[in-house]
């Protein structure tokens, strides 16, 4: 693979959708911008209190890869401090690389930390907000982890004391076609490579398009290679009985019983054998599902965040903005509504021969949801 689609890649770039067009049954609302951030923001979630915790988009590599966000709504602080935020040789105790991160219930704040700045043998992360201070770190070695792993979103079942989490496959090198999920234990640490390529976690064979322009990169070879992504969007009902997922680039939201997925006896063949096709969809980044199953997810192309609902299971947008370029995380806060982010991937200099038009202000936006959804998730 070329260096420039190596670097693009490895940056942590994805979370983007293409179009399933289905009807619009109900005309969608407009977004509310919560937030005007100088930098672009990927993922965010919140603790028991309201605090804003987000991660600054990895592809633009800040020097702040997670931050609190300050009451004036336009600034922020590194979190959970500096320190943890600042490279430093003879240690891997700081966040390398980090888009998505989700708070629980208990006020801990996971922070996926992908480590491909340095590099880093990935590691999730739980920092505890009410005691300030490490709660516990879960690393994510081979065989779970592959040279070409990004892993993204994740799911963090306190039920089942166990974390999914979605491995786009797009890392150094990662063309999609190894992407899979990812099962960490939260009381062994180990960590378990499950559905490697299957045909519900590698990409179709779709583009990216944003303003009638496919998302492309030089590729090796010198022409533009189209990039497509594998399982990104992650998510689980509020009782833990199904984990929900998608390649980012597909037309397909997949469903999975979550006791098949735990079940270690079953092989991967066997496992592939009982996920079921949930609903068509656009190319999609995050996913959020609240408490009655309608599952929210983002459309970059459309600028806007889609709804399955539950009953029918048919796609429409929910939530648009004019300036919502590229929504990635969707999540749900303590205070009643779904935020999202908008990170302009497609607009930098990398997809546009050098001439990028991305700029400050990076936006947050909110809306209400159908339903509450789950804290940080």
């Amino acid at each position: 693979m070329h260096n420039v689609l190596k670097v693009a890649i490895a940056a942590g770039l994805l979370a983007a959708p293409q179009a399933a067009r289905a009807q619009q049954p109900t005309e969608p609302v407009k977004a509310e911008i919560f937030a005007e951030l100088p930098q672009a923001v990927g993922n965010i979630t919140f603790t028991p209190d309201k605090r804003v915790i987000f991660s600054h988009h990895p592809f633009f590599a800040p020097d702040i890869r997670v931050a609190e966000l300050n009451p004036d709504r336009k600034s922020f602080k590194p979190f959970p401090d500096a320190s943890w935020n600042t490279p430093r040789r003879g240690t891997d105790r700081y966040l390398d690389s980090v888009l998505g991160l989700r708070g629980d219930e208990n006020g801990i704040i996971w922070m996926m930390d992908m480590g491909q700045r340095t590099p880093l043998t990935p590691k999730l992360v739980g920092w505890d907000s009410k005691r300030n201070r490490l709660h516990r770190i879960y690393y994510i070695p081979a065989p779970a982890s592959l040279p070409e792993s990004q892993h993204n979103d994740f799911v963090v079942d306190l039920k089942n004391r166990k974390f999914y989490i979605a491995d786009e496959g797009i890392g150094p090198g990662g063309d999609g076609s190894k992407a899979a999920l990812v099962v960490v234990d939260m009381d062994t640490g180990g960590a378990r490579r499950v559905l490697q390529g299957h045909a519900t976690t590698k990409p179709e064979d779709r583009p990216i398009t944003v303003e009638g322009k496919d998302l492309t990169v030089p590729g090796k070879d010198g022409k533009p290679a189209v990039i497509k992504v594998g399982a990104d969007g992650i998510a689980a009902d509020k009782e833990f009985r199904w984990l929900y997922y998608a390649p980012l680039s597909g037309t397909s939201v997949y469903r999975l019983r979550i006791a098949d997925l735990i079940d270690e006896r079953l092989s991967d063949a066997e496992l592939g054998g009982k996920v079921e096709r949930y609903a068509a969809k656009p190319n999609n980044g995050g996913f959020s599902l609240d408490a009655k199953g309608n599952l929210y997810l983002t459309e970059v192309e459309a600028r806007a965040v889609g709804v399955i609902p539950a009953e029918g299971r048919q796609y429409r947008r929910f939530a648009v903005h004019e300036a919502l370029h590229w929504p990635d995380g969707v999540s749900y806060s303590p205070d009643g509504f779904m935020y999202v982010s908008a990170a302009q991937l497609a607009q930098a200099a990398l997809f546009n021969d050098s001439k990028g038009s991305n700029k400050a202000p990076y936006y947050i936006f909110r809306f209400k949801p159908l339903a509450p959804g789950r804290i940080g998730h």
